[in-house]
């Protein structure tokens, strides 16, 4: 079994050329749930969203989220009843927050709902949120403080951000199977996500960081930014609020209590003795994902290093 933390669309994309590399119920993925936010009276989970529709051949491809040939009459309406729709939900999209909201009512846990939701879409791989409990993403801008979908979406990440904190992660517990899937995992894998706002709401949680530290398993992660910038979104943005450099020296610095290695773009060469000086072994690749000939190229270079 191979163990893949994740959040964000990069990730997503890793997740869909592993799934393409190997049989697919060998992957157990740990999603970020600190995104997850209620709209209009419903619970939404980004990051699981993304990949259980991305697992389930159904993600629009071109935006990175939602369902492909989704349409937004109701969200049109919404606005039009004087609601302030900002967050885009699909008509389809919709059907999976009214099921997740309603399980939840009924009191199942989030854990359950994500795998009654991924077996009826036909997944196979098993996802789990890092946690059942609610944790919250803030990120502090000199305006005052947002969530994050507020940041990244309705204000599109501009502006400055001054830090960022996660709520609710010192009272929380690891959801059931996290610890046992990192305990019993062949391999581990850290997608191309934001490390503060992406893998960090996962490290947050106790006793998921101690897992990772203590496992004799290969942990190989993929860097989000080439250079000085993220390939998409602000992880850089967010690790300089953060206290981390906005290089791959930073990605490897965020991660290198556990980490053995960390695929980089070959243009960041130069900074792989700075990575190899905090025990990481760099490996200088082509790590960005246009296509899905790339996404499949990518795997199989982590699981070449993971299976070795």
């Amino acid at each position: 079994m191979i163990v893949v933390l994740t959040g964000g669309t990069g990730g997503a994309k890793l997740i869909e050329g592993l799934a393409a590399e190997i049989d697919p119920a060998e992957l157990t993925i740990i999603c970020n749930t600190g995104d997850d936010a209620t709209f209009h009276g419903l619970y939404v989970s980004p990051d699981i969203d993304t990949i259980t529709y991305t697992l389930a051949g159904l993600c629009d491809a071109d935006k990175g989220w939602g369902i492909r040939g989704d349409t937004f009459t109701a969200l049109e309406q919404l606005r039009r009843l004087g609601n302030d729709a900002w967050f885009n939900l699909g008509d389809k999209d919709l059907a999976t927050h009214i099921t997740r909201t309603k399980l939840l009512n009924d009191g199942l846990t989030l854990s359950e709902v994500t795998d009654r939701i991924r077996r009826q879409l036909g997944v196979q791989s098993r996802i789990l949120p890092m946690s059942d409990q609610r944790i919250e993403t803030r990120v502090q801008t000199p305006q005052g403080e947002l969530s994050f979908q507020e940041f990244f979406v309705k204000e599109r990440w501009a502006g400055e951000v001054t830090s960022v904190r996660i709520v609710g992660a010192e009272q929380a517990q690891p959801a059931p199977g996290v610890l046992e899937a990192i305990r019993s995992a062949e391999a581990i894998v850290i997608c191309p996500s934001n490390p503060i706002t992406s893998i960090g709401p996962i490290l947050a949680v106790p006793g998921i960081r101690a897992g990772l530290e203590q496992t004799s398993a290969s942990v190989v992660g993929i860097s989000p930014l080439v250079g000085s910038a993220a390939i998409s979104g602000p992880a850089h943005k967010l690790m300089i609020a953060s206290g981390f450099e906005a290089s791959v020296v930073g990605v490897a610095r965020c991660y290198k209590e556990f980490l053995d290695a960390l695929l980089i773009a070959a243009q960041d060469h130069f900074a792989a003795l700075v990575v190899e000086a905090l025990k990481v072994a760099p490996i200088c690749t082509d790590i960005r994902m246009a296509s899905l000939a790339d996404k499949r190229r990518l795997a199989g270079e982590v699981l070449a290093l993971v299976k070795k």
